[in-house]
This record gives C-alpha cells, structure tokens and sequence, in this order.
C-alpha cells in the first residue's frame, strides 16, 4: 500500500516509538487507508491511557471500534500517536472481560470466604447496600470510602463527589491521583494559590532549553517527546536538552547533558541553582520585587508513615542534613518531628534569611552529596551542574522544566515542587511563552477530574476545600442542600484508606477505575486486611485484576468508548466525547454504578445526626428540618435530590445535534441527559473564579479548550497579561490564586507574632478578584529518606512505567502485540551488581525489601543504563508484584507515597 507523506510520518513515530524499545507493530495498528474501512461510523474522542490528552478517530462498525487514527485536528498531538495510542481498541476485547456482576458465596448466601458466583444487578446492589449501610450504622460516615481515580470521566468524578460529600456525608473519596498528582497540587496552591499548570504545550514550540527532572518522556510521554524533538530538530544547536535523573534512560538519547544523581538530592541541587542565581547577580529583582515573596517553612515534618513508627518521632540528622540546615555537622542533631500535624504551614521571610538559607548549597557540598554514578569523575559532574545553572540564569535564553512521578513520588515531593518553581521565579521565567516550570501528568484525567473535580478526600470542586465554611456553603447552595450538611472533617487519603481498612476504621470500601491491590506500596499488608478483615469490598473493573480477586464483590465496568465521557488532561484541556458502542453484557458504566446506588440512600437515613469525631460536638447536624424549604421529602432517595432533580431539566434525544444519532447508556435509561445535567451545574463553581469552563455542547464541536474559557475564549499562559483575562492591563502578571494569600511573617527558624501577617495581593476588584497577586519564593532543606541502603539491603529500588504498559497492565497486557514485546517485569541492574551476586541477564532473582519478597529476571543492558547500587523494576505485572517490597513513606504535605526510594537486597533464586 502506497501511503502519502502525512500517513508516513505517523506511521514513522508510531514505528520509531516501537523501534526504541525493540517492539515491531502491525501494519493494521498504523493503517489510514480508508477502504479499510469502507462503511465505519468515524467519530472523535481521546487515548484512554496518560495525561498528555492525545485526540483520536474512532472507526465503529457492527457494533464493536474496528479502527483508531490519530486526529489531525487535535492539536496536542496533530494527528500522531504513541504505540500504546494506536491499540485504543485492542484494549477493549480482551478475553477475560468482565460481563456480569460476582459475589463470593456459599449455598447461595453472601461469604466472605466463598467462590465468585454471578449474580445479578439488584442481588449486587442489595449486598452493597446491606454492608454500606452496616458501615454507616457502626463507624458513620467515616466507616465508608471510595477509591476513585484519575481515569474516572468527569462526570463520574462529579458524580462519586455528590454521592460521597453531598449524599452519604462522608469525605472519605481519594483518586488513584493521590500517588502521582498530589505533591504537584501541593505545589501549586503553597505557591500560587490557585491549582494546575499556567503554561501549555506551546511552551515547547518556543523554548531555548528542556530540562527533564525525573521524567523518562522517551517512554511515558512519547508524543510530547516528540514535539521536543522536533523543537530540537528545527532549533539546532540552539536547543539544549538536560536530563536529570536517577539512572540512564532512553530520554537521554537526545541530551547534551545527562546528570545521574543520588536519591532525594534534587532538592540540594534545586537549592544550588538558587544559590547559583542569588551569588552570580542573576536574580531578575523588578520581576521578583513586584510579584513575588519569600517563604519558608517547617523542616521536622517526619515522613507520611503510620503515627507509631519510630521515623515519625524523632529524626537524628545525618553529616550532610546538618550543613544542609545550617547547623553544625560535628554536633548530634536529634530532632523531634513536632510538625507532622501542620506540614503545609509556612511564612513569610525577607530575601537576607533566604540568602542565608542557600549559602551552605556550595558547588562543592553539592556535587559530592548528589553525584548518583560512582564511576563519574567528580569535577565531570560538578561542569554538569554548573552548566545547568548557567541555562536559568541566563536572560537571554527560555527554559522549560518538565516533570513527572520523579518529583511528585518523592517524600519531600511538595518541596520539590516548590523548590523548581523558585529558580524558575527567581529569575522571572515563569508563565511566559517556552519559559515555565510544568508539572506533567500520569493519568488522562488526574486534572480535569481528580483535581478540578475535588475528588480528593479535603477538596471541592474548582479548588475548594471542606474545612473552609464558605467553600461548603458555596457547594451546598450549588448542589441545592440544607446548611450544615457537608462534612467540614477533612476525609482519609488514600494511603490512610488502607491503614484503616487494616485497623477496621473503614469497612465498606469501593473502588473504581483503578486496581488499588496492586498499585499500592506495602500491599502485602492492605491484602490480608481485605481479604481477614470485617470489612466489605467492591471492586469496579473490567478484567479481573489482582483487585478484582481480592475483592468480595466484583461489577463489571463499562470501557471508555462504551460510554459518554470528558476528561482534562495536563495543559488544563478539557476535552468530551460521544459513546461509539455498547458494553458487553451486562457492563454498566461508573457512572451509571453510582448513581443507581444512590437510590438505595433516602434522606431520613443519611441526613440526620450521626456521630463523627473532630466535627462540632463530635457528629454532623440533623438537617432534616430544612429539607422542606427545598421541597424534599424524608422518603426522597439521593437519587431523587442528586440527580434526578437537575437531570429532568435536560432532556434526552438521539436527535439532539450533540448526540448526532449515537446512543447514551446512561440517558436511555434514566429518560434524561445526565452528562449534561451535571457538566452544567459543575461548570458553575469555577465560572468567575479563575476555573471558567465553556458550556456542554461547545466542547463538541472542537478538540477541547484550555479553561479559564471565556467568552469562548481559551487561555494559553495563566496568569500573563495579554493571555489571561484575568490579569488587567498594566500589571504584567498577576498571580491571582486566591488560596494562602494572607500569611505570617518571621525568620527561618519560624514566624514571629511581632511581625504579624503580610497580604499577598494588592487589593480585589468588583467580582472579588484578587488584583496584583504574588508568588512565593520557597526555602527548602535537602533532606534523606527515610530508608536509605544499608548492610543488610544494600541497593536502592525504584519503580516506574514502561513504554509498551500502563500503570498495572490491566488493559495493555491484554494487547498481544504489546504483551508480546515485554511479557514480564524485568530486574534492570548494573552488570558489576549482577556479577557481585552471581547472576546475568535472564537468570531468576530474589529480590527482598523489610516488608516482602519477589521473584522476577535479571536485566543487565537494554533500555536503562544503571548505576551501581540502584535497580529498576516496573509495577504493570500482576505477576511481579513489586509493590510487595515499596515502603508506605509518603510526603507529608500532599499524602503521596514515594515508590522511588526504598532498601532491597537481591540474591539468586
């Protein structure tokens, strides 16, 4: 077949994508011929699988995606896909899929040691509601919790937010985001009040200098790679790529400059570049004077693990933790961690403390402490460094810094965040066309549903939060509730979700869209929890995972395309699509899962007093007495006030010009258009308040809009004059965020009453805008892990994803092209640590942390160069369990757990 240009430049990054990995691909993966596809139905949507947000064709025949091409029109990726992108319909049909619901029972009955037998729907429903309400009646609304996810669609996410917050009063709803977004949020709202990347992709198009900070893109955003290739390409010797990282990897196939440095050190040659800046006269002081402070913060904050471990109490500082805060390294530093309660707290400080703060991040005590290759000469790496620093203070050159689970999964993973936004600040490239520092994102709607949505367990919708009075009487007016129904006791975050399902704290347990007993560090413990437990879990999914067999009821999940769906994805892109095909069986959609399940609820059973500690007088209000003010009936259902109430005003019709003739699961069974009814009523907390979305039907007719949308209008960089409606003529920038905008004054050792608070902004306009609004300029320590190698378990481990999977495999491994291409995690080593224990590539291994043991292969070349003292083992393969060995450390401020750093030893099976 003959294939014009275009046709053979995506099948050329497609193949390069494969080739780069070893893989080969089918010619019908690639194929745009359209005789191929002589009477297919082509309708847009998006990749089900990273952040990116990549547009896609579907073609639909007899029911069933029989075709998926790369959208020209979309303009994230124009037209191209990555290998994982073009197998969007593979994914769908794998043998295993999930058709019907399945309850463990004995003879018939409910056991939670019985075989999976299939049931119906209302038998699942009933058992659901049995044990839910069994939770509710015992612990109250904290006795309940669903794990969600940064694949729900928005309106599911929405959806489960109602239910959860709006209906069954619990706060007890945590997304899969909380282990890779949340120290990006963290970031985003201690510096600039307000969440989400101000850049775009179009930064790329524009920018002098890529610096990559624990981001592999080769593999886990090939086409945003791309796009920095072409940058490359058509820039020259004027582009620079620089990679920092752990371990060589294939996004150094490209650098001028690749920096291996040691675990954690990131934040000393974070605070080495600032100091760099600061020493060098670089700072550019009529940015940094006009919208930005400095800040500071506590350092004894301990390290996100369970409230009894010994790491939690007292921390005695290492040699390099001393002179990193200052302090005398030949003295013993015992220090008690008394900020584990108010991580997050900070304060202002003036620009001598912070100057003071940086000096001990000399070029020498920072090489010697991050220097991550043992084989790299000293004065080799220490040249690396400073030419880093030389592309940010450079005036005359843009610099992009990307990220991804390298800073977030970090347990001072908040501080890394705040740290690269300093250097950025400090010399005013921040939030200008190809300058910016841009926190990449894993999941396909960890932005537009985890976090616009607030399916987090403290937040609400568009950056609301419930331990604020205003913000929960801003939702209940919304979501049309009686005052004082939504719970103001921050809910349990996802790691907490399984300390508590293994203390018996939470007993109804509901997962969606994710796989939490396989993804989770320290599963072996959240396993025997689940499964000896008293306890009840419900495991939304479609194939059987390893969450789907832990499980006690098992409901069959509609997949994307099989389903009416939007999701946000990492340049603030909001973007919707139409169902293409019905699901098999008897597979429902999540939401259509919640919102039946909300029928089970009436208002006299959820709305009245119940008890929960840390409330006001230690319970929630009856609020029943105002229900009738709002013409509600104690019988109603949460149906009824959740959903039905706002859906009826939307009616359905396959002839609506959106549906343009295709089915709605979800609407044909509820007689109204619920995606609509709800996207409507979402969009109106973040209208006016820096959060603008455009209506339904606008995002039908185009490849998604990055929000604040006004006027139809999409905002490319945030907070830029000239860009960003909301920043007025003449200001230049202003950092608007309304969020920490008002805060305590003192000294690094910590604030001081006599220097009271300091305003952030200058003032607010007639719609309560902030107007002149500042950044903040954090200081951070470097810090250690809490578990570093030792005698005992004497390499570092760090976890990841791999170009041809997905998070845990569960849809990719049922693709036998790529399962084909790598069947099995593999053991990355360096070839000396292989020899030292006897083994080589291909032999069987042992490898064993503190917590458990698993077996895998050796891999000593390949994709991932390594250095002595660290392997690499990617988390897709159920069959290699590696999060049996990760420990359950996560950083303190956003809760998420550091898959990256913890002590093996590896030994020969």
């Amino acid at each position: 077949m003959e294939l014009g240009r275009r046709e053979f430049l995506k099948a050329s990054v497609a193949a390069s994508a494969a080739a780069t990995v070893g893989m080969s691909i089918d010619a019908s993966a690639t194929t745009t011929a359209e005789d191929a596809f002589k009477g297919c139905r082509w309708d847009k949507a998006v990749c089900r699988f990273c952040g990116t947000g990549c547009g896609i064709q579907i073609a639909t025949k007899d029911d069933r995606v029989v075709g998926v091409r790369g959208d020209e029109q979309c303009p994230v990726n124009r037209g191209l896909l990555c290998i994982k992108g073009y197998y969007n319909a593979k994914i769908m049909y794998g043998a295993d899929r999930l058709t019907q619901p399945l309850l463990r029972m004995t003879d018939g009955k409910f056991d939670k040691k019985g075989r999976f037998e299939p049931v119906s729907w209302e038998r699942a429903f009933d058992e659901m509601e049995r044990h839910c309400k069994q939770a509710l009646a015992e612990k109250g609304p904290a006795g309940v919790a669903i794990f969600g996810s940064g694949q729900y669609t928005i309106d599911e996410g929405y959806a489960a937010a109602k239910l959860m917050k709006a209906g069954l009063r619990s706060n007890n709803l945590d997304p899969n985001a909380r282990h890779c977004m949340a120290s990006a949020v963290v970031g985003f709202m201690q510096v600039f009040g307000i969440d989400e990347p101000p850049g775009c992709y179009d930064d790329i198009e524009q920018t002098d200098t890529v610096a990559l900070w624990g981001a592999n893109m080769a593999e886990c955003h090939p086409i945003l790679w791309s796009r920095i290739n072409n940058r490359k390409v058509n820039g020259g010797k004027q582009v620079k790529v620089f990679n920092l990282t752990t371990f060589g990897n294939r996004s150094s196939a490209i650098a001028e400059v690749e920096i291996v440095f040691k675990p954690n050190t990131d934040l000393a040659i974070l605070n080495f570049i600032a100091n760099y800046i600061v020493e060098k006269n670089k700072v550019d002081w009529r940015f940094v004077r006009k919208h930005t402070i400095f800040a500071a913060g506590p350092s004894d904050i301990g390290y996100g693990l369970p409230a009894n471990d010994p790491r939690e109490q007292y921390k005695t500082l290492s040699r390099d933790e001393a002179i990193a805060q200052g302090l005398d390294p030949n003295k013993v530093h015992r220090i008690a961690q008394s900020n584990t309660e108010m991580p997050v707290k900070h304060w202002a400080i003036d620009f001598a403390e912070y100057k003071n703060a940086l000096k001990p991040y000399t070029l020498d005590f920072v090489a010697a402490l991050a220097k991550g290759d043992p084989a790299e000469p000293l004065d080799k790496f220490k040249a690396k460094l400073v030419a880093l620093a030389d592309e940010y203070a450079n005036k005359k050159r843009n610099v992009l810094s990307l990220w991804t689970m390298g800073f977030n999964q970090h347990v001072r993973g908040s501080w890394a965040n705040e740290l690269i936004y300093a250097v950025h600040l400090l010399v005013g490239k921040m939030c200008r066309p190809g300058s910016g520092a841009f926190s990449l994102t894993g999941q396909p709607s960890a932005c537009g549903t985890a976090r616009e949505v607030g399916t987090f367990a403290h937040r609400l919708p568009a950056d609301m939060v419930v331990a604020n009075p205003a913000h929960r009487k801003r939702s209940e007016e919304l979501w049309k509730l009686p005052a004082g129904t939504i719970n103001p006791v921050v809910g349990t975050h996802a790691v907490k979700m399984m300390r508590k399902l293994q203390s018996g704290d939470i007993k109804f347990f509901w997962s969606h869209v994710s796989n939490p007993f396989h993804c989770f560090a320290n599963i072996n413990n959240w396993m025997k929890a689940a499964r000896e437990g008293d306890n009840f879990i419900v495991c939304s999914d479609a194939y059987p995972t390893v969450s789907a067999k832990v499980a006690d009821l098992v409901l069959p999940a509609a997949m994307i395309f099989e389903k009416w769906g939007a999701y946000g994805n990492a340049e603030r892109r909001t973007q919707h699509w139409r169902q293409q095909v019905h699901a098999p069986g008897e597979a429902k959609g999540d939401l259509w899962q919640i919102v039946e399940f909300s029928k089970r609820f009436k208002l006299k059973e959820v709305w009245k007093e119940v008890p929960l500690k840390g409330a006001p007088g230690d319970k929630l209000p009856d609020v029943l007495g105002a229900i009738g003010a709002l013409a509600y009936q104690p019988d109603d259902t949460l149906f009824d006030v959740l959903f039905a109430r706002v859906g009826k005003k939307f009616p359905w019709s396959k002839q609506d010009p959106v549906a343009a003739g295709h089915d709605n699961d979800v609407a044909e069974a509820y007689g109204f258009f619920l995606h609509r009814a709800l996207w409507e009523e979402y969009r109106q907390f973040g209208n006016g308040h820096g959060h603008d979305l455009a209506d339904f039907d606008s995002y039908h007719r185009v490849r998604g809009l990055r929000w604040p949308v006004i006027n139809g209008r999409e905002t490319q960089w945030r907070y830029l004059e000239g860009h960003d409606p909301y920043v007025q003529r003449g200001s230049g920038f202003n950092f608007y965020g309304p969020a920490l905008k008002e805060i305590a004054q003192g000294t690094l050792a910590g604030p001081l009453a006599s220097k009271g608070t300091v305003k952030l902004f200058a003032g607010k306009d007639a719609h309560g805008t902030i107007v002149g609004g500042k950044a903040k300029i954090f200081f951070r320590p470097y810090a250690e892990p809490p578990e570093m190698p030792d005698r005992d378990y004497d390499l570092w481990l760090c976890t990841g994803r791999v170009l041809e999977h997905w998070h845990t495999g569960t849809m990719t491994r049922r693709v036998a092209e790529l399962f084909r291409s790598m069947p099995h995690a593999l053991v990355n080593m360096h070839p000396e640590d292989a020899k030292k224990r006897g083994v080589t590539s291909g032999d069987l291994v042992i490898v064993e942390s503190r917590r458990g043991q698993i077996r895998a292969r050796v891999e000593t070349s390949g994709r991932n160069r390594m250095p002595v003292g660290t392997i690499f083992i990617p988390f897709f393969d159920e069959h290699v369990l590696v999060n049996k060995l990760t420990l359950d450390q996560t950083c303190p401020l956003s809760k998420e757990t550091d898959y990256k750093k913890c002590a093996v030893r590896v030994r020969k099976a």
